[in-house]
């Protein structure tokens, strides 16, 4: 199955602006939607050409509420996820699926919480308490943070160096997305 991620804009609640709109809702609607990351919504489509599909069909609320749409075909890559441009690529045969390692955007991963986690404040939570109240930070999905790019010229590509994470998100990019 293929993976489509939306990574809202940061300036608005990219559930809300899809969810409140008839005809963003209607797209959506057969999907189970997920939130991987903090403004961001995940679903999953049968192919490549459905998640196109439904990107285009998204089109006009793409362009305002979301940063980044990204694609995961597992017979592309099983972790690392391709641009919309670079998705449409190769759904219509414009780039074959093996050239389309080489330029890369990665995202660095930090927990929803803060950067480091220093932004919490664990000073009256009490860990052992099971009545404790949860702390709505420890709940929050994390958060993409800026994107690197880098081109891959062996096996590995280079460590992401912007900040401390906790983890990184690669996704696979267009020459033409690389050299904007």
């Amino acid at each position: 199955m293929t993976q489509v991620c939306l990574v809202g804009s940061e300036d608005v609640n990219l559930q809300y602006e899809l969810l409140s709109r008839e005809t963003a809702r209607n797209a959506l609607a057969t999907y189970d939607l997920r939130e991987p990351f903090e403004n961001a919504l995940q679903l999953e489509t049968v192919s490549l050409g459905a998640a196109v599909a439904l990107l285009n069909d998204l089109n006009w609320y793409l362009v305002r509420f979301v940063d980044a749409a990204l694609v995961q075909e597992p017979s592309i890559h099983v972790t690392e996820w391709l641009s919309r441009e670079l998705a449409s690529a190769v759904r219509d045969d414009e780039i074959a699926p093996d050239e389309t390692e080489r330029f890369l955007k990665v995202y660095g991963i930090v927990d929803g919480a803060g950067d480091t986690g220093a932004d919490r404040d664990d000073s009256d939570a009490e860990a052992d308490d099971d009545d404790a109240p949860a702390d709505p930070a420890q709940d929050r999905p994390p958060r993409l943070v800026e994107p690197m790019l880098v081109t891959r010229t062996g096996e590995t590509i280079p460590e992401y160096d912007l900040r401390d994470i906790e983890d990184t998100l690669v996704v696979r990019v267009t020459e033409s997305e690389f050299g904007a």
